[in-house]
C-alpha cells in the first residue's frame, strides 16, 4: 500500500441504546460508511467516545467493525492510550482481531517530553507491529508531537502517518515538509481538509464522513481526478455543516446530527451530554441540507 489509510476516513461514532453500545446499530453504521465510497474506517476514536467504553466494550466495538467491514475496506482501530502497557495490550487484542492498522493518541494527562513520546509509540509499534497512524490532537491531550519528533518516528518503517489535529496549517505544512511525499498527513479536522490537500495531504480522518459519507467520498475523488474547481465547490457546499458540527464538543454534534436523520440515538455518556436546546436547530438547519431529517429515532 503506497499511500496506506488515505482518502477518506470516518471517524465512527459509537451508538448506544439503553446505558449500552448498540450493536445492531453500530453494524448497520458500517455497512452505510462502506455503501458510501469510504477508503477506510476508524472505530474507538474520539469520536467514537472511546474515554467513555470499558476495555472489554472497546475491544468488542472493534471486534464488530472488522467483522462487519468483512475485508472490504481497511480498518484502522483506535488503540492509544496514556499508559504504554495499556495502548500495547489493546494494540495486540486489535491486530488480532484482524485490524488492518492502529490510530494512537498521545499520551494525555501525564504530558511527557518528545523523547516519552518517541519511546512511546516506538514501543507500540515494536509490541503490536502494524501500521500505525499518530494521531497528534494537542487540545485534547496537553501535549503536542512536534513535527521533528514525527520525523523521527517517520523512520520506523510500522509508523506511516499521522493524523494532524493541531489546526496549524503551517505545523502541518511543516511535517510534509520533513517526512516527504511518502508519508501520509492526513487531516483531523473536516474544515481544513482541502486546504491539507493542496499542501500535499492524503486525506481526512473525518467527523462529518458519518452523515455524508457520499459527498466526503466525492470530494476526495474529484480532487484526485485533479477537478480542483469541482472540489473547491463541493467544500464551501460543505463548509457550514463542517462548522456545525463543532458548536459543542465533538461528539456532541455529530451523534445529534445521526439521531436527525434516522441513524441512531442521540445516547451520550456521562461526562458528555447531548446536544443543547440552543444549538440544536443549527445543526438540524445544516444536516437538513445534506440529507432528510426523518421521524426521530427512540
Amino acid at each position: 500500500m503506497t499511500e496506506p489509510f488515505s482518502g477518506v476516513i470516518p471517524a465512527m461514532v459509537t451508538p448506544f441504546k439503553g446505558g449500552e453500545v448498540d450493536e445492531e446499530a453500530l453494524r448497520r453504521h458500517v455497512e452505510f460508511l462502506i455503501e458510501g465510497g469510504v477508503d477506510a474506517i476508524l472505530p474507538c476514536g474520539t469520536t467514537g467516545e472511546s474515554p467513555t467504553l470499558s476495555h472489554e466494550e472497546h475491544n468488542r466495538v472493534i471486534e464488530i467493525a472488522i467483522d462487519q467491514a468483512k475485508r472490504r475496506v481497511p480498518v484502522l482501530a483506535g488503540t492509544g492510550s496514556n499508559s504504554t502497557r495499556e495502548a500495547i495490550a489493546m494494540s495486540d487484542h486489535a491486530k488480532g482481531a484482524g485490524a488492518d492498522g492502529l490510530l494512537l493518541v498521545s499520551p494525555y494527562y501525564n504530558k511527557p517530553t518528545q523523547e516519552g513520546l518517541y519511546r512511546h509509540f516506538t514501543e507500540v509499534a515494536k509490541e503490536a507491529p502494524l501500521p500505525i497512524i499518530l494521531y497528534n490532537i494537542p487540545g485534547r491531550c496537553g501535549v503536542e508531537i512536534l513535527p521533528e519528533t514525527v520525523k523521527r518516528l517517520s523512520e520506523h518503517p510500522s509508523i506511516v502517518g499521522v493524523k494532524e489535529a493541531t489546526g496549524d496549517l503551517s505545523k502541518m505544512i511543516r511535517v510534509i515538509e520533513l517526512c516527504g511525499p511518502d508519508f501520509t498527513v492526513t487531516s483531523g479536522d473536516d474544515a481544513l481538509t482541502l486546504p491539507l490537500l493542496a499542501v500535499g495531504g492524503k486525506g481526512v480522518i473525518s467527523v462529518a464522513a458519518n452523515i455524508i459519507p457520499g459527498p466526503m467520498a466525492e470530494l476526495w475523488a474529484k480532487w484526485k481526478a485533479g477537478d480542483l474547481q469541482g472540489a473547491r465547490a463541493l467544500f464551501f457546499r460543505m463548509l457550514p455543516l463542517f462548522r456545525a458540527l463543532f458548536l459543542e464538543t465533538n461528539p456532541t454534534c455529530i451523534k445529534y446530527a445521526m439521531y436527525l436523520a434516522g441513524r441512531m440515538g442521540m445516547d451520550m455518556r456521562l461526562p458528555m451530554l447531548p446536544a443543547s436546546e440552543g444549538v440544536r436547530a443549527r445543526i438540524a438547519e445544516a444536516v437538513g441540507e445534506w440529507v432528510p431529517i426523518k421521524e426521530p429515532v427512540a
